[in-house]
């Protein structure tokens, strides 16, 4: 089942597409009663609405990015050495050429083969499909990373994986924006990254049932599109964790709470840096996961910062 969330004048109603038709359904929270206030939420949705008729799925409460593909890591790695560090790339590239194996500090750190890995991420910064999306004033390297997310809607701690697929309450495109030129030397500071993944981050309008999605979860596919030009597509196929496994992880002596949104990190193929297509002032994206939902931005300079007189 597919449904969505839109504004009214009293405030947020989900609605589910029954056939051609969205359909009120009234009363119901797919994500449990929002912690915020009614007043909070139409606040944020005016911000949004000043640029898009779509509104989030949901307040979101946290985010918790993980990284499942290897094949991502790999592929990311590749690229990001192509841009930034030329020599290493010829380096490792020679190195595959001779040894047909992959470059040993391409791969994902050894903590990747033993648990499932995520990050803490602003979960305030959500955009709406349709919203335009600001270069940082601080990078000139701007990516996107389509991912496959999820909210849940009741609380878990302490959950095996059955448990964990029991409490998610829809799927959803995410979209994780990343700074690239800043990303590398906050990832080697040891505590993460921080503005290269901060400032903004997308969700779908449209979110789909977990019956829908989870015993078909290793045949999603999707696609992206820059300025209508097909530049990749994409498949869930090869996670290191399941689903499950993931958030079963995540609940380890925590109580996780409905309305907070994972992401299983970039699917291969999923982000510019990885097929060489760098986003640019103008550009028009488009991230599809087929089946799910999409996302849509277009690409807008940073904005100018006047010079305060002294």
């Amino acid at each position: 089942m597919q449904f969505r969330r839109v504004r009214r004048d009293d405030g947020f109603v989900y609605e589910v597409r029954e056939w051609d038709c969205w359909v009120a359904r009234e009363g119901w929270e797919p994500f449990g009663p929002s912690p915020y206030s009614v007043d909070y939420q139409v606040a944020r949705d005016d911000e949004h609405r000043r640029h898009t008729d779509c509104a989030l799925p949901l307040q979101p409460l946290s985010f918790r990015d993980f990284m499942l593909f290897e094949q991502h890591n790999v592929d990311a790695a590749r690229g990001l050495l192509r841009r930034f560090h030329p020599r290493i790339s010829r380096v490792a590239s020679a190195y595959e050429k001779t040894t047909r194996r992959v470059f040993p500090m391409l791969r994902p750190h050894r903590l990747f083969y033993r648990q499932p890995m995520y990050y803490m991420s602003n979960h305030v910064t959500f955009l709406p499909s349709g919203a335009p999306v600001a270069f940082p004033n601080y990078s000139s390297a701007l990516d996107w990373e389509l991912e496959l997310g999820f909210a849940l809607s009741r609380p878990l701690r302490d959950a095996t994986s059955e448990e964990a697929l029991a409490a998610i309450g829809g799927f959803m495109v995410l979209n994780d924006f990343s700074a690239r030129d800043v990303q590398r030397e906050e990832m080697s500071s040891g505590f993460g990254p921080q503005k290269a993944k901060h400032f903004a981050n997308s969700l779908s309008e449209t979110i789909v049932t977990p019956e829908e999605v989870v015993p078909r979860i290793d045949e999603i596919t999707g696609s992206v599109s820059v300025n209508g030009s097909l530049v990749s597509e994409v498949s869930a196929a090869g996670m290191q964790w399941s689903i499950g496994e993931m958030l079963a992880h995540a609940s380890r002596s925590e109580t996780l709470l409905p309305g907070e949104v994972f992401a299983t990190g970039t699917l291969p193929g999923g982000s510019g840096m990885e097929v060489g297509r760098w986003l640019e002032p103008g550009d028009q994206l488009t991230l599809v996961l087929d089946g799910i939902g999409r996302i849509e931005h277009t690409v807008v300079a940073a904005p100018v910062i006047e010079a305060v007189p002294s």
